[in-house]
């Protein structure tokens, strides 16, 4: 509890987060971060579906209530365990590798799984080594700790990344993912807004420019259908290196509450998925924007997204 205290001191309990404060601040609070291959460097499918929840979207249901999600992380934990869930996702704290063995002694304490972690970084910037050899040393503590994907969404540049930084940004991501391969971990690469612009110049880039087995997807699939790229053409292209999965779901382009038809259509998602045998790791992320029509609990929402991802997904 000491972690929770350490974290509970630096934030407001009604403060809404963004997804560069939650990154900041979920590490120190929960501790957290995110096998083999397929010929080809294909991801290899798991010996059974898991199915997750990333931390992110309860800190938002919470501060609608005035509340702090990481004051309640016990309570938090416990609904996933009692819902069905597998694990959660929370963030990597590379500033205190210790706490992301804490947080999975958490999640064991719950009834649930230490899986993946999830982490930004600045890695097209002239200290992007610094802070890969600093992720790589967490790494070694979460590998221990059972974590077994570290999803990883490098840091924007407030602009569209120049071709130099683009380069660097590569260079970087194969020396991590080189390295989480050495500890048996796997690398998936993260993509929001500014990784899509320009016709998803960046979200190309980073695959195309880099190798299947060393740097694969973390497949967000309403981040990456917002950036313009059909969900069907990223998994025809990019499909056999997913070693995890982000889900949700919107209609008329606003998110929904919880994990049902809509915009995607993730029967035609699902059916490639277990076609093709990708990693089945779901991990559910009910993120709530302008727009978002709430009319249930979180803990309502995360039951009937379990249920779809079940349904849909189930081989």
């Amino acid at each position: 509890m000491r972690v929770i205290r350490c974290f509970n001191q630096r934030m407001k309990a009604n403060a809404p987060l963004s997804r560069r404060a939650f990154l900041q601040r979920s590490a120190a609070a929960t501790g957290v971060l995110a096998a083999a291959s397929l010929p080809g460097g294909a991801a290899e499918p798991a010996a059974r579906m898991l199915i997750g929840s990333q931390l992110y979207g309860w800190s938002q249901y919470y501060a609608r209530d005035g509340k702090n999600a990481y004051e309640q992380v016990d309570e938090v934990l416990s609904a996933l365990r009692d819902a069905g869930y597998d694990y959660a996702e929370g963030s990597l704290d590379i500033g205190n590798p210790a706490n992301n063995a804490a947080f999975a002694e958490k999640l064991r304490g719950k009834g649930l799984r230490p899986v993946s972690l999830y982490t930004g970084g600045r890695l097209h910037d002239d200290r992007a080594e610094e802070t890969v050899e600093r992720m790589l040393q967490a790494a070694k503590v979460c590998q221990a700790a059972g974590f077994t994907v570290i999803n990883c969404d490098p840091d924007s540049a407030g602009r569209e990344k120049t071709d130099d930084e683009l380069k660097r940004q590569v260079t970087m991501l194969k020396l991590l993912g080189g390295g989480l391969k050495q500890l048996g971990m796997r690398l998936g690469i993260h993509h929001h807004t500014p990784a899509m612009r320009s016709g998803a110049r960046e979200f190309h880039y980073n695959f195309r420019q880099s190798a299947a087995g060393t740097v694969d997807f973390c497949y967000d699939v309403h981040w990456v259908y917002r950036g313009g790229v059909a969900p069907m053409d990223a998994l025809n292209e990019y499909g056999q290196r997913v070693v995890s999965w982000h889900l949700r779901q919107s209609r008329d382009q606003i998110w929904w509450e919880d994990l049902d038809t809509g915009d995607i259509d993730y029967v035609a998602v699902a059916a490639f998925a277990k076609k093709h045998q990708l990693a089945p790791l779901y991990t559910v992320e009910l993120a709530l924007e302008e727009g978002t029509k709430v009319t249930r609990s979180v803990v309502e929402n995360h039951a009937r997204s379990l249920k779809f991802v079940k349904q849909v997904f189930a081989a």
